[in-house]
């Protein structure tokens, strides 16, 4: 599948609240084999039967940027990835102009970060013999990362943003748990109210937990190793709910990539927790995921072959195709729901 463009115009530079939307007032079109049909992301439950489940990741989102100070006197951003079962930090090290990672680093280069702490480069992640654009780092003194980012972090924020975020601006409401550098964004547009609606209609809304690291959005890479958690309820959920020829939907990449992580080859999702390097695509298609909300993002190889191994290549190019030009990308616009 050739790469697919945005469109000139079609970047979402700021929340929808801003535009004067609701959560759930973004468009969103329901993307089937035979039909595409234009709706709001508050019809979502009308576009659903009672017996599918929503599958949903509630890790919440950190303010995982960090201004850092080189050796030479000049600022930096830094984005924190993660942190390692050991302590050490996994982060990337952006230019000082913020248009992409900064290359060039060498293992023992030192930042310094608010607060009297200060950051070693050690090596790569996930290889450490191959620094790119992750390091891994030690921070002096050791702190808790989430008070520390708490106290001294914003919101990671790319430049087709208009201007600084608050923490708010990239929580998801059924966030609970502390983890992700970057929100787990196509599960922005739900609210309270939509979640009650659903649940009235008999689609039951189910958690897991993915933390969803830095992502790669001038570079292209795939997705790092995350650390994820399904728990026993929803594992059971999502096999019966396949074996009684309903759809599991999951919402957005972070939750197909734990669940497919959790199923086996028989087909059975099972609960578990660990780091997951998992990449679907042709080699490895979906097992548990038979539906997927998502927002239109920058459609780099590892996210295209995803939606891919979902939907399809073809129902994949048509709902792009449809969308340009009147839909908003990026993690503050407009949303899809895949049904093949």
């Amino acid at each position: 599948m050739t790469a697919l463009a945005v469109p000139m115009g079609a970047e979402a530079t700021e929340p929808p609240e801003r535009r004067g939307l609701s959560r759930d007032g973004v468009r969103l079109m329901a993307v089937r084999p035979g039909s595409l049909t234009h709706a709001r992301f508050a019809d979502l439950p009308g576009l659903l039967e009672p017996g599918d489940l929503v599958v949903v990741n509630t890790s919440a989102t950190l303010p995982a940027r960090l201004t850092a100070r080189r050796a030479d006197g000049t600022t930096t951003p830094v984005h924190v990835s993660t942190t390692l079962d050991d302590g050490t930090w996994v982060v990337e090290v952006r230019r000082p102009g913020d248009d992409g990672p900064e290359s060039g680093l060498e293992p023992g280069a030192a930042l310094d970060l608010p607060g009297g702490v200060r950051l070693v480069l050690r090596g790569g992640f996930p290889d450490p013999a191959r620094p790119g654009r992750l390091w891994r780092a030690v921070a002096t003194p050791a702190v808790a990362v989430p008070a520390y980012l708490a106290r001294h972090g914003e919101p990671v924020r790319y430049r087709h943003l208009r201007g600084p975020l608050a923490l708010g601006d990239v929580q998801n409401v059924y966030a609970t748990e502390p983890g992700s550098a970057e929100n787990a964004s196509a599960g922005r547009p739900f609210t309270d109210r939509l979640l009650v609606r659903l649940m009235a209609r008999g689609v039951p809304v189910v958690p897991l937990v993915l933390h969803a690291g830095v992502s790669s959005p001038e570079l292209h890479e795939p997705p790092a190793p995350e650390r994820y958690r399904v728990p026993e309820v929803t594992a059971r959920l999502v096999t019966a709910t396949r074996a009684a020829g309903r759809r599991v939907v999951a919402v957005g990449t972070t939750v197909t990539r734990a669940l497919e992580t959790a199923t086996g080859d028989d087909g059975v999702t099972r609960p578990g927790e660990g780091w997951t390097d998992l990449v679907l695509g042709p080699d490895r298609p979906v097992r548990a995921v038979t539906g997927l909300v998502t927002g239109l993002h920058e459609p780099e190889a590892s996210h295209l072959l995803l939606l891919e191994a979902v939907a399809g290549r073809d129902l994949v190019r048509r709902a792009y195709d449809a969308a340009a030009g009147t839909y908003l990308w990026h993690e503050f616009g407009d949303s899809m729901l895949f049904l093949p």
